[in-house]
């Protein structure tokens, strides 16, 4: 059931900054330590999780920096990309093309309220003729009883008619059965995260 009957929507967002091979990244790292911080008492944002993939480690082939957010208003999403912080990063790396799904849902898993150290991205395409409500709602009760689960959001883009399923984990590897993407959490930023509409708490 819902906490919220009335305001319903969360927004989420993700960008992804792909380095070169040889990137040291131990400067992101560096990064998400001293300015990971100041985001997290962030109005309007419910949560940022701070994201890296490493070239040779988990599979990835790449070295990546992919931070995800999940926000409480498209005011509070469209300001932040406007403001000081983006436009540092954009400074930085070059102004990355952004992702973002409206119409998200969210549930927390029995290790809400541990740290989360591992996360998981799985996109799907909706076949013709099938309801985006339904399968919305079937993505996140799949995983809502999962062992190590902190949270899951799941978005549709209706663009591409596909869902998006986000998973913050807090064992240190990606469950052996769950296929995507999968990054490390090098840090978490949940300012309001309480304050999202929820499918489930337990």
């Amino acid at each position: 059931m819902h906490d919220h009957p009335g305001d319903m929507t969360v927004y989420a967002m993700q960008y992804e900054i792909t380095l070169p091979a040889d990137y040291d990244m131990r400067i992101i790292r560096r990064r998400v330590a001293t300015k990971g911080p100041l985001l997290d008492r962030l109005p309007g944002l419910g949560l940022k999780a701070y994201l890296v993939r490493e070239r040779g480690s988990g599979a990835s082939p790449v070295n990546q920096y992919a931070p995800f957010y999940l926000w409480r208003s498209a005011e509070a999403m469209a300001g932040f990309l406007r403001g000081p912080g983006f436009a540092g990063l954009s400074a930085d790396f070059g102004r990355p093309p952004v992702r973002h799904w409206l119409g998200t849902g969210l549930g927390f898993g029995r290790a809400r309220d541990l740290t989360p150290r591992t996360a998981t991205r799985r996109t799907t395409r909706l076949a013709e003729g099938v309801d985006p409500e339904e399968a919305l709602a079937g993505e996140l009760a799949a995983l809502l009883d999962q062992p190590g689960l902190h949270s899951v959001a799941v978005a549709l883009d209706p663009y591409r008619w596909e869902l998006v399923r986000f998973a913050l984990w807090e064992q240190d590897t990606a469950p052996a059965d769950q296929d995507g993407t999968s990054y490390r959490v090098l840090h978490l930023s949940r300012p309001e995260l309480e304050h999202l509409p929820t499918d489930r708490k337990d």
